[in-house]
């Protein structure tokens, strides 16, 4: 995938209508955002083609409304939120691309901004259907993709209007691709790559593909134990996945052929059972990855691992990291999760957290100033990493 791409920068936006398309799909409870972080991350964008004077037209999904219209994921509450930090009206319409939305696109004044409702509230946005990328095209002159958090969907708004409009990044996407573009196609060495998460399954070809790229690839998470049952070891009750225990192996393999270290947990947290409820306070204790009793559950690296993740860490040039190294939710089984996040605050490092869990990770713990980048997509991201082309990226206008 080519990750020069052009940017809002390199277009001239003054008196045309853009299209800009957002990830305002926020957390809500009772009818109320419970974070605007989102809301804030596009402001950027829009604060740029307001100065500019463009006429603008946001759009973002929210939910899974399956393309039905539901009171409850309506985009009006970002309209407010949005008014608000911008200190202007943003002007709501009361569809996607009929009748409301061609008439105040049409009335828009330069510098002005309105915001479209749901787009998953029309079935052919998900289905990359031509009439709504259509549609939406006729309400602009330009496009501009700012939603990284969706830029892996085919959709109408993400992708499929790309085909009648020209079209660039905002700035979310161009620092996206421009950032975990390099650290892929030509990063600083040593490169590490530290992958977490529960099952081997998820990440399948995301380390087939970094085992092509990194000095260093460092498992953690529920899919370690798969990997140590892969060398024979005995796991108790720790989450396998039988299927893949093959898979590991041939990975492992192709680690030594590659020369790529690849490093496990050498000891993890145990516990008779999974935390029920997933933040009660359990007894652990720590064990060699190599003695893990037949009636426990690995849980999190142990002290050894954290110290030797840590170690590879800030050795590094480059860091990528995604998925979380035990159940983090839990305040003790936390701690490698932790461990790993402070290692990469104190990296010195060109830095990347690959979204979700990670992400939210460093933010909790009040080290997102300290990570060079903390990717907004969390699905996004981790294509990005299996070298897949993004449909919301590829369809930008190359530089």
């Amino acid at each position: 995938m080519n990750y020069n791409k052009k940017s809002i920068e390199d277009i001239e936006v003054a008196g045309k209508r853009v299209l800009c398309r957002c990830d305002f799909n926020v957390p809500t409870k009772e009818g109320k955002i419970t974070s605007d972080k989102r809301i804030v991350a596009a402001l950027p964008t829009i604060e740029y083609l307001i100065e500019k004077g463009a006429k603008v037209i946001l759009c973002s999904h929210m939910g899974k409304p399956k393309g039905e219209w539901k009171p409850e994921l309506s985009l009006k509450i970002v309209a407010d939120r949005l008014s608000e930090l911008l200190g202007k009206e943003v002007i709501m319409a009361s569809d996607v691309a009929g009748e409301d939305s061609k008439a105040k696109a049409a009335s828009l004044k330069d510098g002005d901004v309105m915001l479209l409702e749901n787009t998953r509230y029309i079935k052919g946005e998900t289905k990359n259907d031509p009439e709504l990328s259509k549609a939406l095209a006729e309400l602009a002159d330009v496009f501009v993709n700012d939603a990284f958090g969706a830029a892996h969907r085919a959709h109408s708004s993400t992708s499929g209007v790309a085909d009648y409009l020209p079209a660039v990044s905002g700035y979310l996407v161009q620092k996206e691709v421009s950032i975990m573009g390099k650290a892929l196609a030509n990063p600083e060495r040593p490169f590490v790559a530290i992958l977490g998460g529960a099952k081997v399954s998820d990440k399948l070809n995301v380390i087939n593909n970094l085992l092509e790229k990194v000095d260093t690839l460092i498992i953690g998470g529920g899919m370690a134990y798969t990997f140590l049952a892969a060398q024979g070891y005995t796991v108790g009750k720790s989450l396998v996945d039988n299927e893949k225990l093959d898979y590991c192996k041939e990975m492992m393999a192709k680690a030594k052929a590659k020369g790529v270290n690849l490093l496990l947990p050498v000891d993890t947290a145990v516990a008779a059972s999974f935390p029920s409820p997933i933040d009660a306070e359990i007894p652990v204790e720590y064990v060699d990855c190599t003695a893990i009793p037949t009636d426990q559950m690995g849980l999190d690296i142990g002290p050894k691992a954290c110290a030797e993740f840590a170690a590879a860490a800030k050795a590094a040039k480059t860091v990528v990291w995604n998925g979380p190294m035990g159940v983090f939710e839990n305040p003790t089984l936390a701690k490698g999760t932790i461990a790993v996040a402070q290692a990469l605050a104190d990296s010195d490092a060109v830095t990347i957290v690959g979204g979700g869990d990670s992400a939210a990770a460093c933010e909790q713990l009040g080290f997102a100033d300290k990570i060079t980048h903390i990717s907004t997509g969390g699905g996004a991201s981790l294509e990005f990493l299996e070298g897949l082309e993004l449909p919301g990226i590829a369809c930008l206008e190359d530089k």
